[in-house]
């Protein structure tokens, strides 16, 4: 079993990676490496492609001592982000500060303690305010001749035109369903119906996958939400609808984080040395509290990213009418719904679907603007259940 294994419907980015590992082996007489190995890196994919996957698998291949396809000890330090010569940068919080940049930046300096490079990582790097960018922007025009970084971004756009020119793009492209359902029932041992439907809800979305594969309550919130929305006939139910789809959004976030949470906090507790339950000295609350409001941030993105999942599925419901109502023979996210899927297309038509599709999307870009969640999701369902009136003849 190699790093690249855990890696789906990506030979050509891994090829790639792989080359440029193997070639760092090797040094030209002017002391050059060959085969496509440069200083910093940029991995891109929509969500769920396996950006960070990739990054590690490529940073265990760096790491790892004369072998691209890394060794077991590299293998397990990376995966625990333990090995003295890999630094990671990733937030649960809405941006990445530039406090985090620099300290990040000061750490590159070092040189290497075990392996042939010190490895640096920064994941969803498009969550770099211009600032920040800045910042890290000094460490890639003149880094130290062996330290690598690995940018992790949904789209080159996401970053600085001059951080852009600075890396090498690696680009991954949407798995299939197929390859998807295979990795997450060998990886987590469900069976391939299951693994199947998970893939597919999912939209191939790694994370998610794993995720509906293997909580019942997952997939249970998932339903409820398409329930809701094409359930919805008056304005009231839009409005119900839309308190209902963010408290959904909430317990999704909060099943996510609590356990979470709870692990961190007694893990702090230990390593201070206080027993679970035992008071806490006066000195030692500022740490404590710093770790709650860390966590209160985690939570904050947490349920954005909630919200975000729910307007996925909802995308891949008027995207399902839409296949049906232009006769595609693609195949249905929402297999299981057909019966209302074809209801719901014989009564709307394509351009009403599409508009729905929009409100949908354009509820995406004002929460991620800072707009009101509950104002923004009452808005988009408003604008759909309109459209889908206007189509019968009605008015609200």
């Amino acid at each position: 079993m190699t790093v690249w294994d855990e890696l789906t419907g990506q030979d050509e980015a891994i090829e790639v990676v792989r080359a440029a590992a193997a070639g760092s082996t090797v040094r030209s007489p002017d002391g050059s490496t060959g085969r496509g190995m440069t200083h910093s890196w940029l991995i891109t994919g929509p969500p769920g492609s396996g950006r960070s996957n990739l990054a590690y698998a490529f940073a265990t291949a760096l790491l790892s001592p004369g072998t691209p396809e890394g060794d077991l000890a590299t293998q397990r330090q990376v995966e625990a982000r333990t090995h003295p010569d890999l630094a990671v940068l990733s937030t649960e919080r809405v941006i990445i500060s530039i406090d985090e940049v620099r300290a990040l930046v000061a750490s590159s300096q070092f040189s290497p303690s075990v392996g042939r490079y010190r490895v640096m990582v920064i994941e969803d790097a498009d969550r770099m305010t211009e600032r920040t960018s800045n910042v890290l922007l000094k460490a890639l025009e003149e880094p130290p001749e062996r330290t690598v970084w690995i940018l992790c971004a949904p789209s080159d756009a996401d970053l600085l035109p001059t951080i852009r020119s600075r890396v090498r793009t690696v680009r991954l492209r949407v798995p299939g369903v197929a390859d998807v359902a295979e990795l997450i029932r060998r990886r987590d041992g469900v069976d391939a119906e299951t693994a199947e439907r998970a893939a597919r809800h999912a939209q191939s979305h790694i994370g998610m996958a794993h995720r509906l594969a293997t909580h019942e309550e997952a997939r249970r919130r998932r339903e409820q939400t398409l329930e809701l929305a094409l359930g919805i006939r008056s304005l009231s139910d839009a409005v119900l609808a839309a308190a209902t789809l963010l408290e959904i959004a909430g317990a999704d976030a909060k099943a996510i984080t609590e356990e979470r949470d709870a692990e961190e906090r007694e893990h702090a507790l230990r390593s201070l040395g206080i027993e679970p339950g035992g008071t806490i000295p006066p000195a030692l609350r500022g740490q404590l509290r710093q770790l709650e409001e860390d966590q209160k941030r985690r939570a904050t993105r947490s349920l954005r990213d909630g919200i975000d999942r729910i307007l996925v599925d909802l995308l891949s419901l008027y995207r399902d009418v839409m296949m049906i109502q232009l006769g595609s023979d693609s195949e249905l996210v929402n297999q299981e719904l057909r019966p209302e899927l074809d209801a719901l297309s014989a009564h709307t038509n394509p351009a009403a679907t599409l508009a729905a599709m929009d409100a949908v999307a354009t509820a995406r870009e004002r929460i991620d603007g800072n707009v009101a969640p509950a104002l923004a999701l009452e808005a988009m369902l408003t604008t759909i259940l309109r459209g889908t009136n206007a189509r019968k003849g009605t008015e609200l």
